[in-house]
């Protein structure tokens, strides 16, 4: 197997491996020229090398932009780093999530609660509740009017719902939080890729111009040699046949 030698650490890496220094960008560049200051454009280094360099210039890049680094921005930066997809492991996260049964069933009471059904349903118990005992018990039945008991279910009723109901907000308000947390976490990569592939675009045109003005030097060498060729030798004599 082929291996070449890395102009940064001395060691040898397989060809596969090999990264021209030409298709460095000018910033991580920068950042391999402080500690390496004898490397240049005719250099070369590994992937793995390159990778590292990368690493750090997006760590500085962070620490620079958001100053001391948190969780969340450093878990972007990881994922940032591995080229993975950050939505897919945060739904991922998300899913993974273990709730008890004293919180779903909160959740659970909260959407009927606040739903027309549990309206309509309530409505319709009241008033079930109220002819039983002034029509068909003639006002003397388990609850006559005024209605106690039922003012006093009502109460209980009240009492409980309250505190499920606000249980059932914290949770939501919690997964609000997490959600701003995810949305934050993807804007923020979104904007650092965005950045980066501004910055290789721009290395890239800049590159194809320097390769395009060294081929017409190329060419222009070239033509150089061939009229200065001409004029020494001469035109180019036909050649004469006589009949």
């Amino acid at each position: 197997m082929q291996t070449f030698k890395s102009d940064i650490s001395g060691k040898h890496f397989p060809e596969i491996e090999k990264v021209s220094a030409k298709l460095v960008r000018p910033s991580i560049m920068k950042l391999i020229k402080s500690e390496h200051p004898e490397f240049n454009h005719k250099c070369h280094l590994s992937a793995s090398e390159f990778s590292k360099y990368r690493h750090e210039f997006y760590n500085q890049l962070f620490s620079h932009e958001l100053g001391e680094l948190n969780s969340l921005e450093q878990q972007v930066l990881q994922n940032l780093k591995n080229d993975q997809i950050l939505s897919d492991k945060l739904e991922e996260d998300t899913q993974q999530v273990t709730t008890t049964i004293g919180e779903r069933l909160a959740d659970k009471i909260a959407d009927f609660g606040g739903s027309w059904t549990f309206i309509i349903s309530f409505v319709v118990f009241i008033l079930i509740w109220m002819a039983v005992n002034v029509w068909f018990l003639l006002n003397k039945g388990f609850d006559p009017y005024p209605f106690i008991l039922l003012n006093l279910i009502l109460s209980c009723l009240a009492a409980l719902q309250a505190p499920v109901i606000m249980m059932s907000q914290n949770r939501q308000e919690e997964k609000d939080r997490q959600r701003a947390k995810n949305d934050y976490m993807i804007n923020l990569k979104s904007e650092l890729e965005v950045r980066i592939l501004h910055e290789k675009i721009d290395h890239l045109i800049i590159t194809q111009q320097q390769d395009m003005l060294e081929l017409q030097q190329a060419q222009l060498d070239m033509v150089d040699r061939i009229m200065a060729s001409i004029r020494r030798n001469g035109p180019p004599q036909k050649n004469e046949h006589s009949e």
